[in-house]
């Protein structure tokens, strides 16, 4: 819009020209003129106004808002985030009992779970190129069988991390991120809930991941990816009901995965962002008080995103998202609202 309106803003200073020339030729006595506009003043005028920041830095906000690991913020800064997320799971489960070695079938049973998270996190920058966060969730799930139905409210799983950038961040080269994780056991373990006493809210097990995140900016467009690695303690010490037997400890396989998509910035107050997430786990092993042991199959979880950005102030962006599982160990639907606020 800006070369079709250009034009027009130079042919009305060449009009006005004109008329200040007719006027010089006129009496002494004839009244002032108001100063005519020039070429300058209307490129001025089209020009972005101040404020309103540029693509590349409503990009990086957008990069650290959808993911929080793209970019970094500076030493003894702050920024608080609040995430709110829905996840739909709708799935058909076959109850199988382990005897003598062999799977007996129960029957099927239709299970769909809703799960409503509130997830509270803070940055600091304990470094220009160093950020540590903590996060905080608040779970809600609600689950509907066919034997049974209930919802649990608790605290999900703390986690404890850092974000490290080694190379000083250029315009005209990728920038590279290392991120380390540690989650805490903090949630209802779904190894410890006794049939019909609620839902769990975290995974039972403590895990570290780390992870090496890597984005370039392309004004308007920022393409990111993103590769990480997750290993988990054993769950020890349990004793669980799970059909005929006992079961008394849990050994999670490790997981490896994989991200990459891309941010449009549309204008000055809105960007669109594109991800593929996909993550790849070795089956767990399974001890039961018997002696007897099992493993579970590996899961393989895909979800395709789509975001849109809106820039309400210099410092906030607020973006939402939807997601939908591409594969069968996926959530059907993941919906989600973030608000970063920056101190």
């Amino acid at each position: 819009m800006k070369f079709r309106m250009l034009p027009f803003a130079v042919a009305a200073a060449l009009m006005a020209t004109s008329a200040l020339a007719q006027e010089t030729q006129t009496p002494a006595t004839a009244p002032a003129q108001p100063t005519p506009a020039t070429a300058d003043a209307a490129r001025d005028a089209l020009a972005k106004k101040e404020g309103e920041g540029d693509q590349s830095a409503l990009l990086k906000q957008t990069l650290t808002a959808v993911d929080k690991q793209y970019t970094l913020i500076r030493r003894n800064q702050m920024q608080l985030t609040y995430d709110l997320s829905y996840s739909y799971v709708g799935e058909e489960r076959i109850v199988t009992d382990i005897a003598n070695g062999n799977a007996t079938l129960f029957n099927i049973e239709n299970n769909n779970s809703h799960t409503v998270t509130n997830t509270f996190s803070a940055d600091y920058g304990v470094l220009d190129n160093l950020t540590a966060n903590v996060t905080l969730p608040l779970i809600s799930r609600y689950a509907d069988t066919a034997a049974r139905s209930g919802m649990s409210n608790s605290l999900g799983d703390v986690g404890v991390g850092a974000r490290w950038q080694p190379f000083e961040a250029r315009r005209d080269a990728p920038g590279l991120t290392v991120t380390s994780n540690v989650r805490l056991p903090t949630g209802r373990s779904p190894f410890k809930i006794i049939a019909g006493s609620g839902e769990a809210t975290g995974s039972g097990v403590a895990a570290a991941t780390v992870g090496l995140n890597i984005n370039k900016i392309v004004d308007p467009v920022a393409l990111f990816g993103s590769l990480n690695f997750t290993a988990s303690l054993p769950a020890k010490n349990l004793w669980q009901v799970n059909g005929s037997r006992i079961l008394t400890r849990v050994q999670p396989g490790t997981s490896v995965g994989f991200g990459l998509g891309f941010a449009y910035a549309l204008s000055y107050g809105i960007s669109t962002t594109i991800s593929f997430q996909e993550a790849i786990s070795a089956g767990s092993k399974l001890r039961f008080a018997d002696g007897l042991e099992a493993k579970t199959h590996m899961q393989t979880s895909g979800i395709l995103n789509m975001g849109l950005g809106y820039r309400v102030s210099p410092k906030t962006t607020v973006n939402f998202s939807v997601g939908i599982g591409v594969t069968p160990d996926s959530p059907n639907l993941v919906v989600g609202m973030n608000l970063p606020l920056s101190f």
